[in-house]
């Protein structure tokens, strides 16, 4: 009997009540959160900059929201290469007290999936900490899935992730956000970390799968964590390594897999082939800026924002009134409080965050599905949609028909990315999806084409006007792989861009070409 994990099951069962039955709403944690972030920041060269002292007092003093109404006059809103070129580079050189006090420690690498080049995302220790409490929180929310043995708490959780051996530039350290914190794990929960210190620390991706692969029969793993693509990379590897039917064979107490970044519906079929029996499947909101949001109950049809923890949101309804056609911001963009948003519309996330983030576009859109919880769900970007010509089309409207054309032809579709790209004087889309399984692709490519009318009545009107053909190409899954792995990009937190824009579409052609990928499409007769 596993008495010590039905004692922390029940000890995280009561924390969970306690949490539960002192809940606050969302307006008044937010509220709470933003005056915390401007009391320590006032005094930084960004704080002086835009009035932190005048806004904090008005959020102390006033019961409106005048302080909300000063905070949008004074700051503007930041992307990356306006925080970046006006404040963090200072940071970078090893200023202290810029955008946050004191200097910054850790620094996260990102490209996320829209950019060539890499971000320097500044980690302060306050970032950490948060992180680390609303970790705690996810775990507490363990107890409201009721399906889960107290076996679990006692079992090994594999976290998949980026080094922990951060690269020293003389001031800082930098390395994937996943490699940090892991570096940074509390010592009480180095005895269920896997694959342990001395794996965690392997910078070449290759060798860190190969030496999981040989430890992975010495564990007893009960939660799997990381990027759908690469922990489905993984299990396949030890599945085949050790000859195995699935996943369960080795590891018979895998019971949850915790995963974030993208969407899990275009991996779920090839994913759940590698599994002896259903698991838990729990949605995380982690970006290289802070730990956003977490599912906190089975049921939840969205993730729980982390309201209290050093985190202030904001929310740009995602429309041609807010965004030009290249997803970037309008100066006079429209943002709106957690109190005001409505379900179902969809927004674009601001952040201001205890790393120094002040009104930072992150590039992700979100949509409520529960505004008294507090409980988005991600849509997609900000600049990967498709509107060439007015289609509006999603990642969300694309994950979707992926969804259903490959129930329909019961195939597993990993990997794809789209391209809008000129057709004589009008416009097509051109579908690369990544698949093992045998399909037509024209079969594929008019299913695909007749979801989207069906889920997306703008693009359904302008495939009978200016969106006059959709191209396809099927390239096996390894294709994905082999273009992140050419780019630096394997493992750790990164993802595969859904939509190609600009240079990243010759990039990716290059790529193709000089790999021998046979990149022959169809398109309508």
């Amino acid at each position: 009997m596993a008495v010590l994990g039905s004692l922390l099951k029940r000890g995280i069962g009561l924390t969970g009540t306690v949490i539960r039955q002192r809940r606050v709403n969302g307006y008044k944690s937010q509220r709470k959160a933003f005056i915390k972030l401007l009391n320590k920041a006032r005094y930084t060269a960004f704080g002086e900059a835009y009035h932190f002292e005048e806004i904090m007092s008005s959020a102390l003093f006033r019961k409106d929201k005048q302080f909300y109404h000063l905070y949008r006059q004074y700051v503007p809103i930041h992307d990356y290469n306006k925080m970046y070129s006006e404040w963090w580079h200072r940071t970078k050189d090893g200023e202290k007290n810029v955008t946050w006090p004191g200097r910054v420690k850790f620094f996260a690498l990102s490209s996320g999936t829209s950019e060539a080049a890499s971000k320097y995302i500044p980690v302060t220790k306050d970032m950490v900490k948060a992180m680390q409490r609303t970790s705690i929180r996810q775990i507490i929310a363990l107890s409201e899935f009721k399906n889960l043995s107290d076996e679990l708490f006692e079992k090994g959780y594999l976290m998949l992730g980026g080094s922990t051996d951060l690269k020293f530039s003389g001031r800082y350290f930098e390395g994937d956000l996943s490699g940090i914190n892991a570096s940074q794990i509390p010592f009480w929960f180095e005895r269920f970390y896997k694959p342990g210190k001395e794996i965690a620390r392997i910078r070449d991706w290759e060798l860190k799968l190969e030496e999981i692969t040989k430890q992975a029969k010495d564990w007893d793993i009960g939660y799997v964590v990381g990027v759908p693509a690469w922990i489905q990379l993984l299990l396949e590897r030890i599945i085949k390594h050790y000859n195995l039917k699935n996943i369960h064979e080795i590891w018979p107490n895998l019971e949850v897999f915790g995963w974030g970044g993208v969407s899990f519906e275009p991996y779920r079929g090839g994913f759940e082939k590698l599994l002896g029996r259903p698991i838990t499947y729990i949605e995380t909101y982690l970006a290289s800026e802070g730990f956003l949001a977490y599912q906190a109950r089975p049921e939840a049809k969205g993730m729980q924002l982390a309201l209290n923890q050093g985190i202030f949101f904001e929310f740009i309804p995602f429309n041609d009134e807010n965004f030009n056609g290249d997803g970037e911001v309008r100066p006079e963009a429209q943002t709106l409080m957690i109190d005001d948003v409505e379900e179902g519309v969809e927004y674009a996330l601001l952040i201001s965050t205890c790393s120094g983030t002040w009104r930072y576009l992150i590039g992700d859109t979100v949509r409520f599905t529960d505004k008294r919880r507090g409980e988005i769900t991600i849509t997609g970007r900000t600049k990967h949609y498709l509107s060439l010509c007015g289609e509006h089309l999603s990642v969300e409207n694309m994950n979707r028909a992926i969804e259903l054309a490959t129930a329909e032809l019961g195939i597993s579709i990993p990997e794809y990315t789209v391209a809008g790209v000129p057709e004589g004087a009008l416009f097509a889309h051109h579908w690369y999806v990544g698949t093992d399984d045998a399909v037509d692709a024209d079969v594929l490519r008019r299913l695909i084409d007749e979801k989207l009318k069906e889920l997306n009545d703008d693009y359904a009107v302008e495939r009978r006007h200016a969106l006059r053909d959709v191209k396809l190409t099927v390239l096996p899954v390894q294709a994905f792989y082999d273009w992140m792995a050419a780019k630096g990009k394997m493992g750790g937190q990164h993802k595969f861009p859904r939509v190609l824009r600009k240079m990243m579409i010759q990039n990716w052609l290059d790529f193709l070409h000089s790999a021998s990928y046979e990149v022959e499409a169809v398109a309508s007769k």
